[in-house]
């Protein structure tokens, strides 16, 4: 066993069906009396709900909630916040929603209460990336951590199963990362294989019938432990370059994710032998590099950058962004070995194992 350090994060988890309904008894908990009600354009009606639910305790709604966490939004967020006396925040969606909580509790100290209604597990990090002028940057503080999530299976049979999958292989890419991270340990390790086995058995049955509330269960379940291992150790080449393309080409966030995860692995597959193998084993699959790709064409994810908008021009740029700043990665950043793997991602040719 290789020497390890391990720090536990302090959330706490409310899992099941129908606990949306207790929101208003965690609301109490905490000890707070006026919530300010987060989601995006799209979700308002659910956010509407939320806010009835909360009854008297909830002093208003903030939906416009946005992809990538642009800092204007989160600043307006922040005044409405203030001007109706909030101290507490309610997030209900996605990624957007759970970013947006996460900027103002940075801003404003408030605690959180989050309801996830897909898989990407964000809500399950100290880690949030607002966006100006095309360039994404993460931070990463305790301060971000939300203090409840409250995981209601019912909230995620509405997502469509084109987003379901690749919400949910934008939770396993936290997985993989996890099995190679630089502050890798045994207890992480466990959860991201058990992550990326349960959530490949799931996704393709909820392809089948969205409806299957035993599959959408597994699905979150597997969705946590993603979030949890993205919170508690650090991320490299992938995330790296999934910020980098969202941010400055604003592509769709889990869509990236879902592109750029078997050619990641391609890239760091050698340099971290162990994790594949995890992988590999979780997947049932001779290879873990070809299991993700076949995963990702099974779900009918998106196959190549180029789908999701980003013009071939943006390769060289985002080879250069990606070698801009140094950060640690299991095999050392080259560009370009770099902009090859973005060639291949933009075209959706099979990702090619790096030597």
């Amino acid at each position: 066993m290789q020497d390890f350090a391990l720090d536990l994060l302090p959330s706490r988890v409310v899992f099941g069906v129908g606990t949306r309904a207790k929101a208003l008894a965690e609301v109490d908990r905490l000890g707070h009396r006026s919530a300010l009600v987060l989601s995006t354009p799209e979700q308002a009606g659910l956010a509407e709900e939320i806010s009835r639910n909360l009854g008297a305790a909830s002093v208003g709604i903030f939906s416009n909630a946005t992809m990538h966490t642009p800092v204007a939004i989160s600043e307006a967020a922040v005044a409405r916040a203030r001007a109706l006396n909030a101290d507490v925040v309610v997030g209900v969606g996605g990624g957007s929603t759970v970013g947006l909580a996460k900027a103002i509790a940075l801003r404003t100290g408030l605690d959180q209460i989050v309801l996830p209604t897909t898989y990407a597990g964000s809500e399950m990090t100290p880690i949030v990336g607002e966006t100006v002028d095309n360039l994404k940057t993460t931070r990463r503080s305790p301060d971000i951590l939300p203090e409840v999530v409250i995981y209601d299976v019912e909230l995620t049979l509405s997502l469509p199963p084109r987003l379901s999958a690749t919400s949910g292989l934008n939770a396993i890419a936290h997985a993989v990362e996890a099995l190679y991270a630089q502050d890798w340990n045994p207890i992480h390790a466990l959860m991201a294989e058990e992550a990326v086995g349960v959530l490949g058995r799931a996704l393709p049955q909820i392809l089948r019938d969205p409806t299957d509330i035993a599959a959408r269960s597994d699905a979150l379940y597997g969705a946590w432990l993603c979030g949890s291992c993205l919170g508690a150790v650090g991320m490299a080449l992938h995330h790296k370059l999934c910020h980098t393309l969202g941010g400055t080409f604003n592509l769709p966030h889990s869509e990236t994710h879902s592109v750029v995860l078997p050619y990641a692995l391609a890239y760091n597959a050698a340099a971290a032998p162990r994790a594949a193998a995890a992988v590999a084993r979780a997947l049932g699959t001779q290879d873990a590099i070809v299991g993700l790709y076949d995963l990702g064409r099974r779900l009918g994810a998106p196959a190549s950058l180029r789908e999701l908008g980003m013009p071939e021009s943006g390769i060289e740029r985002a080879a250069d962004l990606a070698v801009s700043n140094p950060y640690w990665n299991p095999r050392p950043i080259e560009r370009g070995a770099i902009r090859q793997l973005l060639a291949r991602a933009w075209a959706g040719d099979p990702p090619e194992r790096e030597n």
